[in-house]
């Protein structure tokens, strides 16, 4: 059946869906109702047609800015530069953070042919030099793997001179986690991270 096997190799390339997966959404698609089915269809042409990304933080948003820039509550004097949207929303769930971000949309590789120019660094500079409240602190919260320390060092160094203070996420030993079971790097980190009491 080549619509049906159309639909599965749609489905694989969905990130973390395997064969098997794939196969399942398949067939419940092909056992759903036709009101089920255009829902879904209606609501993935809607997100394409409807979502933007925000002209200031290049967050997802709905209308001219996203709810985050809108916020007059929000600190502006403050920036915390992620990888991806969807960290936006790791990092709202803490109730921690009060002040604005910036989506980078990736982090370098050069492995992987991305440089700077491929993510949003360059619009974060002009966002630093155009913004109408000095920015303050710049808090580098890309991934800790190496692409997102790569990214880390090089606006490190970028921003260096351009704001009073930058600073990068701690990671380390989980909350409830035993130090027993940790890995070195996670432990080494740990080390570099602490905080005096």
């Amino acid at each position: 059946m080549k619509s049906l096997d159309r639909l599965i190799r749609a489905l694989k390339r969905l990130p973390g869906v395997g064969p098997r997966q794939a196969e399942r959404f398949a067939m419940y698609f092909l056992r759903a109702s036709q009101g089920e089915t255009e829902e879904f269809i209606q609501s993935l042409l809607a997100v394409k047609q409807d979502v933007k990304l925000c002209p200031v933080c290049f967050n997802y948003c709905e209308e001219g800015l996203c709810e985050i820039c809108r916020d007059p509550d929000r600190d502006r004097g403050v920036i915390c530069v992620v990888e991806d949207p969807q960290d936006i929303e790791s990092l709202e769930k803490t109730g921690a953070y009060k002040g604005l971000y910036h989506v980078l949309h990736g982090a370098i590789s050069p492995l992987d042919g991305r440089g700077a120019e491929q993510v949003k660094v360059r619009e974060l500079l002009t966002r630093l030099e155009q913004s109408q409240t000095p920015v303050r602190e710049v808090i580098i919260a890309t991934d800790p793997d190496s692409e997102g320390e790569t990214t880390a060092l090089y606006l490190a160094d970028l921003l260096r001179g351009r704001v009073e203070q930058i600073t990068r996420i701690g990671y380390g030993v989980p909350l409830g986690g035993d130090i027993d079971y940790m890995d070195e790097m996670t432990l080494g980190y740990s080390l570099k991270g602490r905080t005096k009491l």
